[in-house]
């Protein structure tokens, strides 16, 4: 089994070098055949360079698109079985690397569930990653221990089928665990610690957070639709069910507003099932 490890990166130059020796000393002592893949979207800083004086792979993006970019142009050029991806800013234990890879070929992909919270503003972000977890779990009907940690592994293949859902932005890792889990692949977690990250943080906590909501439901209506669909249509029937007990209580008739919300009821339950199809199809392609 061939493994790369790739390092998604961008003005990291405080943390980069020390990155990949962690990784060097790790994998080769594991004694596995790897490379290490640096992609550098458009760094403005030494990060490039660091990582070329220490003989790695690097790719120059052209452009900064943000880190879901830089981790599909890592995705894409890999050339191993099996793609461990970890955050270039020192935040995860390189030698935790080796523990993610003896649970292949058994597992589809292995995640590093963090111990404890390290980013900044950490009182806003602990409330809103266990809101954002409790609606995925729910959504996929998976315990998730970790929604959006960075350091996983994966087979490269299956991701490579999902590449067209990765957005570019902080929640591509989100995207990724949610294609998985939602199409029936083995996703296994282990316990991993979290460091404060060297360098400045690029995590913004509202535009961020919004995006990962609506990553979650996107990823639910491309793979399992009625999850969302069908919850709706129930809220809505039980809506009419009780708008129509009060105007009948009210009035002694049925009013047009409770035919109007048991037929949106209706309408979504049915685009549901239209989704549903689709999805059932595509699939079978």
């Amino acid at each position: 089994m061939k493994v790369s490890v790739v390092l998604p990166s961008y003005n990291e130059e405080l943390a980069i070098g020390k990155v990949i020796d962690d990784i060097n000393q790790v994998m080769l002592q594991a004694k596995y055949d790897y490379e290490i893949l640096v992609v550098d979207d458009h760094s403005t800083d030494q990060t490039a360079k660091i990582a070329d004086d220490r003989g790695v792979r690097v790719i120059r993006r052209s452009v900064n698109a943000g880190a879901g970019a830089a981790r599909r142009t890592g995705i894409r050029a890999a050339t191993g079985d099996v793609i461990v991806m970890l955050d270039a800013d020192g935040t995860y234990e390189c030698k935790d690397i080796p523990k993610l890879l003896e649970h292949f070929p058994a597992f589809d992909q292995v995640n590093g569930a963090r111990t404890s919270e390290k980013g900044t503003l950490k009182f806003l972000r602990f409330p809103a990653k266990w809101i954002i977890r409790q609606l995925a779990c729910y959504l996929t009907g998976v315990n998730i221990p970790d929604l959006n940690t960075g350091l996983k592994a994966f087979k490269r293949d299956v991701m490579l089928k999902y590449l067209w859902v990765l957005p570019d932005g902080f929640s591509c890792v989100t995207t990724m665990t949610l294609a998985f889990l939602c199409n029936g692949y083995a996703v296994k977690y282990i316990p991993t610690d979290y460091h404060p990250r060297i360098g400045l943080s690029k995590f913004h906590p509202i535009r961020d957070t919004a995006n990962y909501i609506n990553v979650i439901v996107r990823m639910v209506m491309y793979f399992k639709p009625l999850r969302v669909f069908l919850p709706a249509s129930g809220i809505l029937f039980l809506a009419a069910i009780l708008k129509t007990i009060e105007s009948v209580m009210d009035t002694g008739t049925m009013q047009e507003s409770d035919i109007i919300i048991f037929m949106t009821a209706i309408m979504v339950f049915s685009l549901g099932l239209i989704a549903d199809l689709i999805v059932a199809h595509r699939k079978q392609d």
